[in-house]
């Protein structure tokens, strides 16, 4: 039977501090949509900096705790985490065996963050067996070498390699996790003994609150597929869904180490509330890996350091003049939306301004009859497109948020671009451009008016501007991209 809210069993140690343990995967089953439920295999004296001690409960009263859920309750998923003795796995073990619960994801606990060994080698043979019984095992890069018999991968090709080995010996699929590696872009990926099955990506997140992710991955995991029963989709719901927890893990204060994740800020959010913190700062900070993609482009280094062939330069020059007279209709279209007669007058002023720099290119870089002849790359009409689309909604959140990165992205880029800008340098006049303060008043002034737009907006209207502005970041990218490929 599948139960519109499944029942969700964690077993596993506890935080007092709610970071990670059975605490943080109450709140990621409820924040994923499952019923949680918990049975304490160790009580643990820990805090955002460290753990100080460790108290396991006697077999009899965890196989009493277990026991007294499945004599009652129909378990649709389980997760195991923490089991840190050979009696604590034996117990879990023979009530798996007896149970049978439909689904199990086991993250299995084995490394300290100080790269320490929690496990003796007998629990650890005892958990290598443990996984067999297992769907899915979330192990992070240090406990998936350990699984794996093998020194931690310094890469996520190892890592990948690493987690194969481990589906085939286990049968089990793996999540191999890149977190641990040094990437923009962290990959979690569903691993199966003949490879990847599905691979999710999400930019990077510059924050130090991150305790108790493993938990409340493997949690949000056994959740998402007790509801869609579907593991490729439950790890990209999951990886969704954690992203956005981590992305609103500075809002919180807890503790002065390694603070937890927001497992409910991604909730709060979609409720339509009021949500703390800057919205807009949130997307940018989403949008690092995409942002330092763009900075490592060869067109953008090649600008910068001025090696860029004219050929490239002008044929950038006459897209960007084609962008901008589609560009200036959707600045004309959010000032029609704007209810506010200042923020009306500022989308007309940049409307304007837009019509002036067109010209501008057309007199001082490329001549206009080179424009003319030039076609709106694939790229060009694509992003334009994304522009009519948003116009289209008549929704001033989502249309001011697809303009947002046409303001920050290229004040972003500029602003890495002026400071290497020297004499003689072949595009010395144009990126001079760049360092224009009139533009970057303009970027904080249209980072303000989206932002109380977006404040301003229901849930729905939230998410479509999120998607609104994460598509832009992605377009700005490519249009950078374009000229050298």
């Amino acid at each position: 039977m599948i139960r519109p809210v499944p029942n969700v069993l964690s077993i596993a140690g506890t935080d007092p501090t709610g970071g990670a343990g059975i605490q943080a995967d109450l709140k990621a089953i409820a924040a994923c949509g499952g019923y949680g439920m918990s049975v304490v295999t160790a009580l643990v004296a820990q805090n955002t900096q460290g753990v100080r001690a460790v108290h396991y409960p006697g077999t009899e009263f965890l196989r009493a705790q277990l026991d007294a859920v499945s004599d009652d309750v129909a378990i649709d998923a389980v997760k195991l985490g923490m089991l840190g003795t050979i009696e604590v796995i034996d117990t879990v073990r023979e009530w798996l065996e007896r149970v049978r619960p439909a689904v199990v994801v086991l993250d299995p606990v084995m490394v300290a963050t100080s790269g320490d060994r929690l496990l003796d080698a007998a629990a650890e043979k005892a958990l290598r067996e443990l996984a067999q019984l297992a769907d899915v095992l979330t192990p992070n890069v240090p406990e998936l070498a350990v699984l794996a018999d093998a020194e931690p991968a310094a890469d996520w090709p190892a890592t990948l390699a690493q987690a194969r080995q481990v589906a085939a010996s286990t049968g089990a699929l793996v999540v191999a996790k890149g977190g641990h590696l040094t990437d923009d872009t962290v990959s979690d990926a569903l691993v199966g003994p003949g490879g990847v099955l599905t691979q999710a990506d999400h930019p990077r997140l510059a924050t130090r609150n991150t305790h108790g992710t493993g938990c409340s991955l493997s949690s949000a995991l056994a959740t998402r597929f007790a509801v869609v029963a579907d593991w490729p989709r439950a790890l990209a719901e999951s990886t969704d869904w954690l992203a956005a927890a981590i992305a609103r893990a500075d809002d919180l204060d807890v503790g002065r180490g390694n603070g937890p994740v927001h497992h409910l800020g991604p909730l709060w959010e979609a409720a339509g509330g009021p949500v703390p913190g800057p919205i807009t700062a949130w997307w940018w900070q989403q949008t690092s890996g995409i942002r330092a993609e763009i900075d490592e482009l060869p067109f953008v280094r090649a600008l910068g350091d001025g090696s860029l062939g004219t050929d490239a330069f002008t044929w950038y020059l006459a897209q960007d003049a084609r962008y901008l007279g589609r560009y200036a209709t959707s600045l004309a279209a959010a000032a029609e939306l704007a209810t506010d007669e200042n923020e009306r007058a500022f989308w007309l002023e940049c409307s304007t301004s837009a019509i002036a720099t067109e010209l501008q290119l057309h007199e001082s870089w490329v001549a206009p009859e080179i424009v003319e002849r030039t076609e709106p790359s694939a790229v060009t009409t694509t992003y334009l497109d994304h522009f009519a689309a948003a116009e289209s909604s008549g929704d001033y959140a989502v249309l001011t948020a697809a303009l947002l990165p046409c303001f920050w992205i290229y004040a972003d880029v500029g602003d890495a671009l002026a400071t290497r800008n020297r004499p003689g340098h072949p595009y010395a006049d144009w990126l001079a451009t760049y360092a224009d303060e009139a533009f970057a008043a303009a970027t904080r002034r249209a980072i303000e008016i989206t932002e109380g737009a977006v404040q301003r907006a229901d849930a729905s209207s939230r998410r479509a501007a999120a998607r609104a502005f994460r598509a832009s970041c992605v377009h700005e990218k490519e249009f950078f991209a374009a000229p050298l490929r």
